[in-house]
């Protein structure tokens, strides 16, 4: 038996299941601040509904194959095609505008590094409904908000408008065919750099003459109107100017974009963007009958998680257990259950030590492995007295106290850690 996972997934200790769940629960907050509400879909979809949305490279990578009952499925591949199949749905049922965040995993057979696995979580936000630049400048100004919250000081959202592309097959530059494919070329720039794009283009059979003027056309264009008004309604809702920028040579490559499209680097984070997004005006048309405008973005769950630990920007303190009652003996067991349960009543995360016939040592060594704040120590003394023991772990102090000072001493700490979690 292979004890061991596949190649580009993973298992989360609770030590960084803490953390991911800190961060997932920012970025709840921070959605339904702005009236985001909660979609979940399933793992497999139809393969017809999947293929052909997000490019040939998507196809290749989309895990499908055939279930017990014979039909052709296909793993998640992202939220968003997901997403157009469920207002095409229940589109009757929806309010529109309909606002979603979606927090759920993925699967894409690549080549796995850093920053990249088979299986991932996405967290996603979409304004489905509403064609106004207005939606989009939410939309982005809530992934500031939510950038910002998770620590980060230092940040850069590079936003373009897909229409700049189009000008190449109004000039007659790009025929409209091979459009997709140079504009996935271009979106590698800065993994291969400029040299390294215009050498892909002359291998697609455009001349160096050509390949240099698709290039100089974009990286000498202007801010469009519509980035204007995006960036003026940005200002008026409060986003530091210095967070975002026109960068008219990001692409992305996935084929359903027809607005804008952005990505927010952070800085000294090398291994790429931590999100991504755009206007997708005719995706969930495909399923609806009719059209739909929509705008989102994703989330790289795993690069912010990298991202956040090479800034160290968690919280110091994200352990579930904030109290540990031993128990002294079986005897004196009943008392150390009842104390925990007057802590738990109080909503004070409580555990109890199992093996009423351990040592002390061994008791504390448990909550010092876990990383548990507080120890309440019940012996004889204690309950004679109706006293407890209450062992500050990281100060290595401890005092003698009552009950009733136990549950008023550990409730400041308890909405101290509440208060923390939510900055």
């Amino acid at each position: 038996m292979n004890i061991q996972t596949l190649k580009g997934f993973r298992d989360f200790l609770p030590k960084e299941a803490r953390k991911r769940q800190y961060v997932i629960n920012t970025f709840k907050k921070v959605f339904e601040s702005y009236g985001f509400e909660p979609l979940e879909t399933p793992a497999l979809e139809y393969e017809e509904l999947l293929m052909g949305k997000y490019g040939e490279e998507g196809d290749k990578l989309m895990y499908r194959f055939e279930d017990n009952g014979k039909r052709r499925v296909a793993l998640r591949y992202d939220q968003t095609v997901p997403t157009a199949r469920v207002v095409a749905q229940y589109q009757n049922d929806l309010p529109m505008p309909f606002k979603r965040y979606q927090i759920q995993p993925v699967w894409r057979a690549e080549n796995t590094q850093k920053g990249r696995y088979r299986e991932f979580l996405q967290c996603d936000i979409d304004i489905i409904g509403i064609s106004t630049p207005l939606a989009d400048a939410e939309l982005l100004t809530a992934v500031a908000s939510s950038i910002k919250k998770l620590g980060f000081k230092k940040f850069k959202i590079l936003i373009n408008d897909r229409n700049v592309f189009k000008q190449l097959t109004d000039r007659g530059t790009v025929e409209v065919k091979n459009l997709p494919d140079v504009i996935r070329t271009v979106d590698k720039i800065k993994k291969i750099g400029r040299e390294g794009v215009l050498n892909e283009l002359g291998n697609k059979g455009y001349s160096t003459e050509v390949a240099s003027y698709i290039l100089q056309s974009l990286e000498t264009q202007k801010v469009t109107p519509l980035i204007a008004e995006i960036f003026k309604y940005m200002e008026d809702m409060g986003v530091d100017s210095t967070c975002y920028e026109f960068y008219p040579l990001l692409a992305r490559g996935l084929d359903y974009y027809t607005g804008i499209i952005f990505e927010v680097e952070i800085e000294g984070y090398t291994a790429g963007s931590v999100c991504g997004g755009g206007r997708y005006d005719n995706l969930i048309g495909m399923f609806a009958g009719k059209k739909v405008p929509a705008t989102g973005c994703a989330f790289g769950f795993d690069r912010i998680m990298e991202a956040m630990e090479e800034a160290n920007v968690f919280p110091a303190n994200l352990e579930t257990t904030k109290v540990l009652v031993t128990v002294f003996s079986e005897e004196l067991a009943n008392k150390s259950l009842e104390i925990a349960s007057r802590l738990r009543a109080q909503d004070i995360n409580t555990e109890i030590y199992l093996e009423p016939s351990a040592t002390m040592e061994k008791q504390l060594k448990y909550a010092d492995a876990k990383n548990v704040p507080y120890v309440v120590i019940v012996g004889e003394q204690e309950i004679a007295n109706n006293t407890v023991i209450l062992k500050d772990m990281q100060k290595r102090e401890q005092k003698q106290i009552s009950i009733e000072e136990l549950v008023q001493d550990l409730l400041p700490a308890r909405q101290g850690d509440s208060e923390t979690s939510s900055e």
